[in-house]
């Protein structure tokens, strides 16, 4: 049955590629540089207007890629992050701008990112941390990000719209005879992983302890997930980095570390599993043996 069901997906996948062989070519809106230009020197004058600078200059936006900008400043400056993040949502939202963004504070000198956060329509990728912590005088450049490409518009089919039903209805028919075959087999899969007296339910992105519930968010259940693995072993940043966010395109500042905490948090109840930081190379789950009951 597995067979049939990847034929048909097979000629499905042909069918959907005729159709669009013949595209409208993908029309990239050429004021989108513009716009976020705009955006950033309207930031960039209240910023300074804010900090009692009214003499200065905002200099021009640097464009370091189709979706990375950056924001200079003639003079040092403070840097108040409530400030910087209600201005930057405020001249986005003005020019029409993607909701999915990650801003960093550079030190000009240092070229260290001192304040960054990301903003997204997921939830659970909107981290702004450290607000009301401002940041001293200095020179400072700010960066934006856009994951996602901007403005592309989408391609029209030119296949007839009922070779797709046919195809689609065929595989999709196909799909639940699979699976509802493969639904009455047994299952031989480990329901939980054992985190000393906590219960780690990878499926269903939560902890259990005593019988209650602790949510994970995904990020939290994934990088819990790589730990469980190498439990008692040092995990490298990196490694963290790369399997949680990089490989799935995700632009990150200092999320890792935000997360980390989350998940401290987790485990404040339990004097036998620590999440320990090795400074200069990662993190580490340690799990003493008589944690478990």
């Amino acid at each position: 049955m597995k067979v049939v069901l990847y034929i048909y997906s097979a000629l499905f996948v042909f069918a959907l590629s005729f159709a669009v062989i013949k595209n409208e070519p993908k029309n990239q809106d050429d004021t989108f540089s513009n716009r976020v230009k705009v955006a950033l020197r309207n930031t960039g004058n209240t910023l300074l207007l804010q900090s009692q600078d009214s003499s200065s200059l905002v200099l021009p936006v640097i464009q370091n890629g189709p979706q990375s900008f950056q924001l200079t400043f003639e003079m040092e400056l403070p840097i108040v992050p409530d400030s910087l993040v209600a201005s930057v949502e405020r001249n986005f939202k003005a020019m029409n701008l993607p909701s999915d963004y990650l801003v960093e504070v550079v030190d000009c000198q240092q070229n260290e990112v001192n304040y960054s956060y990301a903003v997204s329509d997921s939830e659970e990728r909107n981290i702004v941390p450290c607000l009301g912590r401002n940041l001293p005088m200095n020179c400072y450049s700010i960066h934006v990000i856009f994951p996602k490409p901007t403005d592309v518009k989408e391609s029209k089919l030119s296949a007839p719209w009922y070779t797709l039903v046919v195809f689609g209805t065929l595989g999709i028919g196909l799909f639940f005879l699979v699976k509802r075959k493969e639904s009455s087999e047994p299952q031989n899969t480990l329901a939980y992983i054992p985190l000393g007296n906590y219960a780690f339910y990878t499926d269903q992105n939560k902890l259990v302890k005593d019988g209650t519930d602790i949510g994970l968010t995904a990020k939290e259940t994934d990088l819990l997930k790589i730990f469980a693995d190498n439990i008692n072993q040092v995990v490298s940043r990196d490694q963290l980095l790369k399997e949680v966010w990089e490989n799935k395109g995700v632009f990150v500042g200092r999320s890792l570390d935000t997360f980390i905490s989350k998940l401290r948090k987790k485990f404040k109840d339990e004097d036998h599993i620590n999440l320990i930081n090795v400074h200069g190379v990662g993190y580490k789950l340690e799990i003493l043996k008589d944690s478990k009951k």
